[in-house]
């Protein structure tokens, strides 16, 4: 009886140890560097976006500040940190800018850049961007 309390004991104490250790799988947002390194992403690819000919004009009229605001809100909420994104729909916001696949694509790749900017793996980037495919179809050809 006493080898069996024992027993019971040591995995008991296995099992609270095994729990102490356990360390969730961190969210996206974390892997991405949290509010700083949205901020940084957002940052670099505005900055890619005014030196950018090809895509400058669909953000020349923008409020800068807004959008810098919007866009990391809008990264936080999709990449499951803490924020929530109460913004104008996608479509909202694109309808009548009448985007192209080409121009489309263009600003992934500036984002992409961005991302290596701020130092994000690809596989990390490839988790964002895997969020935000779904998007497409309410942006081009709006």
């Amino acid at each position: 009886m006493r080898c069996r309390n024992i027993c019971i004991i040591v995995l008991i104490f296995s099992f609270l140890t095994a729990c102490g250790h356990f360390s969730p799988t961190p969210s996206l947002y974390e892997k991405l560097g949290g509010e700083k390194g949205i901020a940084s992403i957002v940052n670099n690819l505005t900055k890619n976006i005014g030196h950018d000919e090809q895509l400058f004009h669909y953000f020349a009229q923008s409020n800068v500040s807004r959008f810098k605001k919007s866009l990391i809100l809008y990264l936080c909420a999709t990449s499951d940190g803490p924020c929530q994104y109460n913004g104008d729909s996608m479509q909202q916001i694109h309808d009548g800018m009448d985007i192209n696949e080409r121009d489309f694509n263009h600003l992934v790749d500036l984002l992409i850049d961005a991302m290596n900017e701020t130092g994000i793996s690809h596989p990390i980037q490839n988790q964002l961007l895997a969020r935000l495919v779904p998007l497409r179809k309410q942006i081009i050809y709006r």
